[in-house]
């Protein structure tokens, strides 16, 4: 193991490829869902499941600084959450791909492609890591309580 690696899990309580493995969770629900495979009791499992996975790894590993763990965590979900729309975004919205509204017809197709398209790889990794700061706190809460409130 290098020093890289062992300062990261020293700082994360986890090594990269865990946290690779745990963002890597929510991958099924992008490709579900923009694809419209499933239902919405199947989508919400999706969308659900991978959460509770991640706070019970942090729980269970006792990673000494959940939120931070679980902020990288969404955050490489959320890169890999714009990866996955970016690749489906032409399925996901058909012909009807997103434009920009207001007095912007005489801007150029790409143009609006552009803009709508970084603003939503921009939104993905801000979700993914507020997912990650929210399932952070309810790891946190998790530990603390069952160390006893210590």
């Amino acid at each position: 193991m290098n020093v890289a690696t062992t300062s990261v899990r020293n700082r994360l309580g986890l090594p990269w490829w865990a946290i690779g493995l745990l963002a890597a969770l929510a991958v099924p629900r992008v490709v579900t869902h923009d694809l419209g495979l499933v239902g919405p009791v199947v989508n919400a499992l999706l969308v659900f499941g991978p959460l509770v996975c991640w706070v019970v790894v942090a729980v269970a590993a006792k990673v000494p600084r959940p939120v931070l763990t679980l902020v990288v965590v969404g955050a490489v979900h959320g890169v890999l959450l714009a990866i996955g729309h970016q690749v489906l975004w032409g399925h996901a919205y058909g012909g009807d791909v997103p434009q920009l509204g207001g007095n912007l017809e005489d801007l150029p197709w790409m143009a609006h492609s552009a803009i709508t398209r970084a603003t939503a790889f921009l939104s993905s990794v801000i979700v993914g890591t507020v997912v990650g700061v929210i399932t952070g706190v309810v790891a946190w809460g998790a530990g603390r309580f069952r160390r006893g409130g210590t």
